[in-house]
Formats: structure tokens, C-alpha cells, sequence
């Protein structure tokens, strides 16, 4: 068996997790390729002491790989994404961060979690991606144009709103005078558009969700929407530029520029292990029932 490693070094948290990770792995004879920049640090860390074979770019990862190992928080898996891409390289996500939706996988019995990897016990999770083209051309997004929690323009070196006129597949839905808009995916709708307001979608649902930011129409609320749906935006404000994100890359864009927006045509495979779900996330990060009369 082999599998890609990657991973963020957070010291406390991630240590401990590294060290069983590689312990566990290499007394069962599973081949580890690491992610170039992260064996860098973990030699450097003094964590590892031998060599492995590395990547460094998507092209590296191919059917040969059981799947990927994303060690870190959520922030750490969507830069995964960013490396499998259309491999279809499952992420398995051990969560070192704090309130992950998508690293399931808790230090805790981590060695009981891998040796469901070892036996081939899991099941896997497709996630659908948001693909973003812009016209005229930005070079900024032209490689790396997908997201997998959701695309956000939002206002960029000043206090003004932006205005942010929306089209679903080209019929005129409306312009929000906002901070910004969110078009979240169903992974993404427990993170930014969740603290804006937006609702909790599971991830099978087949759905897309607009939240505008802090939108100065009060009457503007989030839309879910299938996820077939080609979204176009055309922002302006006082300022020349507003951002563009795709997850956690940020890209400076002319005012007027057309944005659009739809779902790739390949998805993201999660790895899930038996009796970590989805559900079972929301109750524990949400605290749900947590209440003396349960």
C-alpha cells in the first residue's frame, strides 16, 4: 500500500500525531510519499530521521496512491485539494486544528483510525468544487481556479460596500449592496457562509448556497440553489479592485469584470472511517444536545 503524506506543523498538537502516523505506517510496510516542503520541515524538526521519496505537484499523484494523509485543520485539507485536483486520490483529514468539519479524523486512538486504512475499512465522500473563470482574464486564478468550500468577492482597501450584481444561468437575480457574496458548496456551507448566516447543507446534497456579507438590503437573505446553476457577478464600488477568493486564495480584480461561476467537472473524494460521519461532526463541533435535559 502507498499513500501520500501532507501536512501543517501546529507544535503542541501535530507532533505526537506525526509520530504515530510514521511509527504506525512503517511497522505495517505501508510506502509514505511525502509532500516535498513538509519533509523539509519535519527533518528540520527532527521528527523523522531518514529520507522518502516526495511530491511537490498534482501531476505527482496518480492511482497508485490508496490515498492522501492530510494532517492539520481544515485550511490544511483544502490546500490538499489543491494537490489532488482530478487525480482522484481520496483525503483522509486527521485533525490537529481546532473546529474542523473536514479533518474528522481525531488523535485520539489514532493507530485504531489507520489500521481501518490498512484493512481498506472506509467508505468515501465526493464533494463537489466550484470552478472560476473571469473576463477579462486574470492571470491571478487562471491555474488554480477551483475552490472547495466557496468563491467570495468582497471589498477590498475601503470601508464602502461593493455592489455586487448576481445572474443564475443568465436571468437576473439581483444586485447586493454588501461586503461581499459567498457561493458556498455543501462542504463549504459549514464554514464562512455558516458564520454569515447561511444554511447547514450535508454533503451529498446537490445544492449551492449564495450568502451575501452583511448585505444593506435587509430583505436579502441566503438562496439555495441547485448546484447545475452557471452564477455570473459584475461588482463595482469606489474602488478600482475588489477580491476574489477561492477558499483560502485571495486575487485582486477589476471592477466590472465578469465572474462565473460553476461546478467543476470533477470532485473531491473524502475518505470516511466507520463511525466518524457527518452527522456525528455537527453534533460534536456544534455541541448539539448539550443540554442538562438530554
Amino acid at each position: 500500500m502507498k499513500v501520500a503524506i501532507y501536512g501543517q506543523y501546529y507544535q503542541n498538537s501535530t507532533e505526537p500525531i506525526i509520530k504515530d502516523i510514521f511509527m504506525f505506517f512503517n511497522m505495517n510496510g505501508v510506502e509514505m510519499v511525502i509532500e516535498e516542503n513538509f519533509l523539509k520541515m519535519l527533518h528540520e524538526k527532527a521528527l523523522v530521521d531518514r529520507e522518502y521519496e516526495t511530491f511537490s505537484v498534482s501531476t505527482s499523484l496518480d492511482n497508485s496512491f490508496e490515498m492522501l494523509i492530510s494532517i492539520g485543520g481544515d485550511g490544511t485539507i483544502l490546500r490538499a485539494a489543491t494537490l489532488v485536483r482530478n487525480s482522484g486520490v481520496p483525503i483522509l483529514g486527521i485533525n490537529a486544528g481546532r473546529l474542523g468539519f473536514l479533518a474528522t479524523v481525531q488523535k485520539e486512538n489514532i493507530d485504531n483510525f489507520l489500521q481501518f486504512v490498512i484493512d481498506k475499512n472506509y467508505t468515501t465522500s465526493e464533494r463537489t468544487l466550484l470552478s472560476l473563470t473571469c473576463d477579462p482574464k486574470n492571470e491571478a486564478i487562471e491555474d488554480l481556479n477551483f475552490a472547495m468550500n466557496e468563491v467570495t468577492v468582497s471589498r477590498k482597501d475601503t470601508t464602502s460596500m461593493i455592489t455586487v450584481e448576481t445572474y443564475l444561468n443568465n436571468e437576473y437575480l439581483n444586485s447586493y449592496w454588501a461586503d461581499g457574496l459567498i457561493i458556498s458548496t455543501p462542504t463549504g456551507s459549514t464554514g464562512y457562509s455558516l458564520s454569515c448566516g447561511g444554511p447547514l447543507l450535508t454533503p451529498e446534497v446537490k445544492s449551492l448556497v449564495i450568502t451575501p456579507i452583511a448585505p444593506h438590503n435587509l430583505t436579502a437573505r441566503p438562496l439555495v440553489i441547485p448546484d447545475d446553476t452557471e452564477v455570473k457577478l459584475r461588482v463595482s464600488g469606489r474602488e478600482d479592485q475588489y477580491l476574489v477568493s477561492l477558499d483560502s486564495r485571495i486575487a485582486s480584480v477589476k471592477n466590472e469584470s465578469i465572474l462565473t461561476i460553476k461546478k467543476t467537472g470533477f470532485k473531491i473524494k473524502m475518505v470516511e472511517i466507520p463511525g466518524e460521519t457527518f452527522l456525528k461532526t455537527l453534533r460534536n463541533k456544534l455541541l448539539w444536545g448539550e443540554d442538562k435535559r438530554n
